[in-house]
């Protein structure tokens, strides 16, 4: 069932990845299937490091059922991706999440390995075996951005799956947008998540 979103609120997006898995992309992807679902403010940006393959890559999503105003970074998301379960080594991703918010994690262990003392809610996927077992690997390198936007659908409820499909289809040729569309729905049917996000209803 999908969110519905007041006109005020803003939900914010945060992708934590690696230079190569491709989350600036898949913050691009998301925001433009975000336009396909109705949403009239949508952005995507990167933070840093997108040049140097292998270190830490931060980017947002942002929309809105209203014109976004406000290009600047927020402190605190409503929801982090993280691309690399290994990352949370390295960056604390919860400094980065709103206290009542949802964290997805590309990670074969159960949501309620990463539960915390916050009042958080956590999804997880192993999107890593699911764009293997599909063929998203190029040049050795297994490619789960698109898979995971499936699990952001999944847990989030707040852009659908066939707009995800959509938007992925105008970014790949019509070879590669089937197998990342399959992927993202395989990660979408094997998401669990440890209760029921709602989304908060301050604005963002």
């Amino acid at each position: 069932m999908a969110v519905v979103l007041k006109e005020e609120k803003i939900v914010n997006v945060t992708w934590h990845g690696r230079g190569g898995q491709g989350g600036v992309t898949a913050a691009m992807i998301l925001a433009e299937a975000a336009y396909l679902d109705g949403y009239k403010g949508v952005t995507a940006a990167p933070f840093f490091g997108v040049e140097r393959r292998g270190a830490p890559v931060t980017a947002t999503t942002k929309f809105s059922r209203t014109p976004i105003r406000t290009l600047s970074p927020t402190a605190k998301a409503e929801v982090v991706v993280v691309l690399d379960e290994r990352l949370m080594l390295a960056v604390d991703v919860f400094a980065g999440l709103r206290p009542d918010g949802l964290l997805i994690l590309n990670s074969s262990s159960s949501p309620e390995k990463f539960c915390t003392d916050l009042d958080i809610v956590v999804a997880t996927s192993d999107a890593s075996s699911i764009a293997k077992k599909v063929g998203l690997v190029v040049a050795g390198t297994v490619l789960i951005n698109t898979s995971l936007l499936g699990a952001f659908s999944k847990a989030s409820s707040l852009v659908s799956m066939e707009s995800l499909e959509k938007a992925i289809s105008k970014n790949f040729n019509p070879k590669a947008a089937q197998l990342n569309i399959q992927g993202a729905r395989l990660t979408y049917e094997a998401t669990r998540v440890n209760r029921v996000w709602q989304l908060s209803s301050h604005s963002g």
